[in-house]
């Protein structure tokens, strides 16, 4: 069954499809990787607990005004700030907003296909060693600490090879958008949460059952306040920012595809919850098995590409393991692929009229010609710094200027805009008959999204271009330098 909009637009068969899809947007490689090791380093159950604090008021309340800008516009993202802009009696300038987050969707869409690329080619090096080592053994056996460990540089530093991983990533993506919401996004998110949620549980089970659960659970949730400095407070901050893909106007895309009759703010809710729950598991899978081998939890890609291939080298059935959370990375990382390339694509066929499958396949092409220029960055293209003029991409390769770019000042700034139009521009009447919200909650969220969230959003934005500010800021809440968070979506 094809579902649609009130408008007559392709829209969720289902409030399940729809928070099906809006978790597996949000959650992606940094909610795996990241999240556990600043945890586990910042202050155990300190950092959780404020992150969770940062969750409830500030991700939330962004996530729900962008949804319901995209349900009331029932449009693409620009079309929608629009339409309420001009019920609201304001400018229609402020489509800027929405434009800046198809910008940043776009650019992260661009690099984040390369990071996906990586995934299958770790899948691929799994496959291999579990066909040639069988299942019941460790994953590599054989090969020494060192080569396992040069597999990462060696692969990001081949051209050819990652320009090629980034193009298949790039048209398994194109092949599920082009095929429309409900009979292409939809699909993917259906089939590849629920099985996600099942690799990462049994995965999970796995690792505390056989590895060092008692240590990980100290490690992750130990509360130690003393920890929790202004510079961690603002790295918090910035991972609930980053957590829920905000600022690049995919929720208000996918907003736009909700049915009048589903509960906004119950959603959101669920949504949230649903991210934050799989940050922490992650941690309990994850963390078992790396403390176990005698090796450091660090975040970031080199503790997916690099620490946790050692792991699988100390465990029965390492390659079995290794191969099935490949795998459930590849599922997250196809989710959220799959809902950057939605939001330029349909501002695409908005804009121009164009049929989908053209609009998409033009959307592909570009990113395609950025992707091939951030996989190389690794390697052949290392010495090409694209804004290296400016001090905050000093000696930035293409990938990651364009990681700086969309974390420290696109994202940021969309989402500070975006709060300060849905708290100050925007018609009370019309954001109240769109926020689900009432009594109590509907005042504090009202509180949060004017005041609180601006505020806290534009310490981000300062965290990020200005860190020894945003330090003297942080002094008062415990001192140190602040460092911007930045984070892999």
């Amino acid at each position: 069954m094809v579902a649609t909009t009130s408008t007559g637009r392709d829209g969720w068969s289902s409030r399940s499809a729809f928070i099906l899809a809006a978790i597996g947007s949000a959650v992606g490689l940094g909610n795996l990787v990241r999240f556990p090791a600043e945890a586990g380093a910042n202050g155990g159950g300190a950092f959780v607990l404020f992150y969770i604090l940062c969750i409830v008021l500030i991700g939330l309340p962004v996530l729900l005004s962008e949804t319901l800008i995209g349900r009331h516009g029932q449009a693409a993202a620009p079309e929608s700030y629009r339409k309420v802009a001009e019920e609201s009696g304001a400018s229609k300038s402020w489509e800027l907003v929405a434009t800046l987050g198809v910008l940043s969707a776009f650019l992260v869409l661009s690099f984040y296909c390369v990071l996906g690329g990586w995934v299958l080619y770790y899948m691929y090096l799994f496959v291999a060693d579990l066909i040639a080592t069988g299942v019941s053994g460790p994953a590599f056996d054989g090969m020494s600490f060192e080569a396992v460990d040069a597999l990462f540089p060696a692969m990001i530093a081949n051209g050819p090879v990652t320009v090629v991983l980034n193009l298949i990533f790039l048209a398994i993506t194109l092949f599920f958008v082009a095929r429309g919401v409900s009979g292409g996004i939809e699909k993917v998110a259906v089939y590849l949460m629920p099985l996600f949620f099942v690799l990462l549980v049994g995965i999970t089970i796995y690792s505390l059952i056989g590895g060092a659960s008692q240590e990980t659970f100290d490690y992750l949730f130990t509360f130690e306040p003393e920890k929790l400095t202004g510079e961690v407070m603002l790295a918090a901050v910035g991972q609930a920012f980053f957590s829920l893909s905000l600022g690049v106007a995919g929720m208000v895309t996918y907003g736009a595809y909700v049915s009048r009759e589903v509960n906004l703010a119950g959603t959101s809710a669920i949504i949230g919850a649903a991210d934050t729950s799989v940050a922490l598991v992650a941690g309990l899978c994850i963390f078992p098995i790396v403390i176990a081998a005698g090796l450091t939890p660090n975040g970031g890609l080199g503790l997916m590409f690099q620490t946790l291939p050692h792991a699988f080298q100390e465990i029965p059935f390492g390659s079995l393991i290794g191969l099935a959370f490949f795998i459930m990375v590849g599922f997250a990382a196809l989710t959220s692929s799959v809902a950057l390339m939605e939001v330029p694509s349909a501002w695409v066929i908005d804009q121009f009229r164009l049929p989908r499958p053209a609009a998409v396949l033009l959307v592909t092409a570009l990113a395609a010609v950025f992707g091939t220029l951030s996989a190389l960055s690794t390697g052949m293209l290392s010495g090409f710094h694209p804004l290296g003029f400016l001090p905050m991409f000093e000696g930035l390769g293409f990938l990651d200027t364009l990681d700086t770019l969309t974390s420290k000042l696109t994202m940021p700034i969309g989402a500070l805009f975006t709060a300060v139009f849905i708290g100050w521009i925007a018609d009370k009447r019309l954001v109240d008959s769109e926020n689900g919200l009432s009594g109590g909650l509907h005042y504090l969220w009202r509180f949060l999204v004017r005041w609180f969230c601006p505020l806290a959003l534009l310490l981000i934005l300062l965290g990020g271009i200005f860190p020894d500010r945003a330090a003297q800021l942080f002094a008062a809440l415990g001192g140190g330098e602040v460092q911007s968070a930045e984070v892999v979506e």
